[in-house]
């Protein structure tokens, strides 16, 4: 499995334009994608904005480019996620998993 990472800030002022992106167009896009096996969005305040990090997790580099292209590298960003965003990273990363753990019983521990 393969963790593909980017980050985004946006105003503090905005907290759910991005949010709200992400679920209308970009995880609609992800689940038509042969690979995908799901993702994760989150977020931190950092000074007088707001942090997004989305992490999605995919059977192999080659599912990846089929989401992404031939350079695999290079960040996925619409229009539509430009206009609720400040900055973000031109350029994901992508890690290997070696190990996968938790729990399945459901809990929500912190």
């Amino acid at each position: 499995m393969v963790i593909r990472q980017w980050r985004a800030r946006a105003a503090a002022s905005n907290p759910h334009g991005y949010p709200n992106h992400f679920r209308t167009s970009v995880l609609p896009a992800l689940l038509q994608t042969a690979g995908f096996l799901g993702a994760q969005l989150s977020v931190r305040k950092v000074d007088a904005e707001i942090e997004f990090q989305v992490q999605t997790r995919w059977q192999s580099m080659e599912a990846i480019g089929r989401f992404a292209g031939s350079d695999v590298e290079k960040a996925v960003v619409e229009p539509g996620a430009v206009a609720e965003l400040l900055s973000f990273d031109p350029r994901v990363c992508h890690y290997d998993v070696i190990e996968d753990a938790g729990k399945s019983s459901g809990s929500s521990g912190a």
